[in-house]
C-alpha cells in the first residue's frame, strides 16, 4: 500500500476487489494478498454480491499468476463492512469452487479462516466438513 501511495499520492485508496501482492516479511507465508471488499451501507445488492465474488476469483487469479499454490481467506467484508455472514460464506465457497473447476491444478489448497463460531458453522455446512 505504501508503494501505491508513493506512486499515486498520499490519498490513494485501494479499489474494491482489486488484489495487491506484497512480501510476507516475518509471517509464515511467501506473500500476503491485500484486498478491499465491498461495504454494505444500506442493503445488500447484486452488485455488492458480485464485487465480493470478484474478491475471491481475482485473488485466486493473482495466486495462479505468481505460482502460489495455496491461499487462506478471511471472511472478506463481514464485520465492520456489514456483509451478512451467511451470504458472504455462500458467495465465497461458490466462487472458489467455480474458479477451481475452471482452473484445475492452478491453486491446490484453499483455506477459509474464520474468527467467529457462526462463520465456522456456515463454512462447515457449505463445504460438508465433519468434526
Amino acid at each position: 500500500m505504501q508503494q501505491k501511495r508513493i506512486q499515486y499520492g498520499k490519498n490513494y485508496e485501494q479499489p474494491t476487489a482489486v488484489p495487491m501482492l506484497t512480501d510476507a516479511y516475518n509471517l509464515p507465508a511467501k506473500k500476503v494478498i491485500h484486498i478491499v471488499g465491498p461495504i454494505v451501507y444500506e442493503r445488500l445488492t447484486p452488485e455488492l454480491e458480485k464485487q465480493l465474488g470478484d474478491c475471491y476469483s481475482r485473488t485466486l487469479d493473482l495466486c495462479a499468476e505468481h505460482g502460489l499454490k495455496s491461499v487462506a481467506f478471511c471472511c472478506i467484508s463481514t464485520g465492520v463492512f456489514r456483509f451478512p455472514n451467511q451470504r458472504a460464506a455462500e458467495i465465497a465457497v461458490n466462487r472458489v469452487e467455480q474458479w477451481q473447476q475452471d482452473n484445475p491444478g492452478k491453486v491446490d489448497h484453499v483455506i477459509f479462516n474464520v474468527f467467529k463460531d457462526e462463520d465456522r458453522i456456515y463454512y462447515e455446512e457449505l463445504i460438508g466438513c465433519d468434526d
